[in-house]
């Protein structure tokens, strides 16, 4: 019998319930969430803070005071290449949050359409 070796990302354990809610909170910004999801679609190789700015149209002082936020709560990292600043986004943490809010999705549903009728 052949064992199938578990992707890593199968694996990540449960996220906490405060971690989580840091995580949402932080999503909770429109400007935020528009970043995030600009950054998701960038994939791996993540975007220039100046590319990130243009998507947004936000000054250089605000996107900083979001990016901070992003990057405290784990769902972006930055790296200097020369004079540039990349942001990429953790896929890893967010899987955590999509994984934290679907566990134990439909637990529950049956026994609530049981009760209804």
């Amino acid at each position: 019998m052949s064992l199938t070796r578990i992707p890593a990302w199968c694996t990540i354990p449960t996220m906490e319930l405060e971690r989580a809610a840091k995580c949402l909170a932080e999503l909770g910004n429109p400007a935020r969430l528009s970043a995030v999801r600009r950054l998701v679609q960038a994939g791996p190789e993540g975007l220039p803070v100046k590319d990130i700015q243009s998507h947004l149209g936000v000054p250089q002082s605000t996107l900083s005071h979001h990016l901070a936020h992003l990057i405290s709560a784990g769902l972006i990292s930055q790296t200097r290449e020369g004079r540039m600043l990349r942001c990429r986004v953790n896929y890893r943490t967010i899987k955590e949050v999509l994984d934290f809010l679907m566990k134990d999705c439909c637990a529950g549903v049956a026994d609530h359409l049981t009760a209804a009728e």
